[in-house]
């Protein structure tokens, strides 16, 4: 067996347990509301830290160039509450103008 197929096993069996381990622990009860609350806003920090992550890292180091212009713009265009097609174009023009005059 490579290791490349073991490691995946293992990934796959550690998701199911940690997906069963929430409703196991918690039977039919429900999670307090402040804790509740929390957990609902996991998705997106976890969403905006991945995008964060994905234009500014570079390895160990940090780059920062055209790409975080994109971000910035698409994050102002979000909470302008501009639909999704919208927010990807001012996005995409942002990054370009900035390639463009640099």
């Amino acid at each position: 067996m490579s290791d490349a197929l073991i490691v995946l096993v293992v990934l796959a069996a550690g998701t199911y347990v940690l997906k069963a381990a929430g409703p196991l622990a918690l039977g039919n009860r429900r999670l307090p509301v402040r804790l509740q609350s929390l957990v609902d806003l996991l998705p997106a920090a976890l969403l905006a830290s991945l995008a964060i992550v994905s234009t500014v890292g570079d390895g160990p180091a940090v780059t920062l160039d055209a790409r975080l212009v994109g971000l910035v713009f698409a994050g102002v265009a979000l909470w302008r509450r501009a639909p999704f097609v919208i927010v990807i174009v001012v996005a995409s023009a942002a990054t370009a103008a900035v390639r463009v005059f640099n």
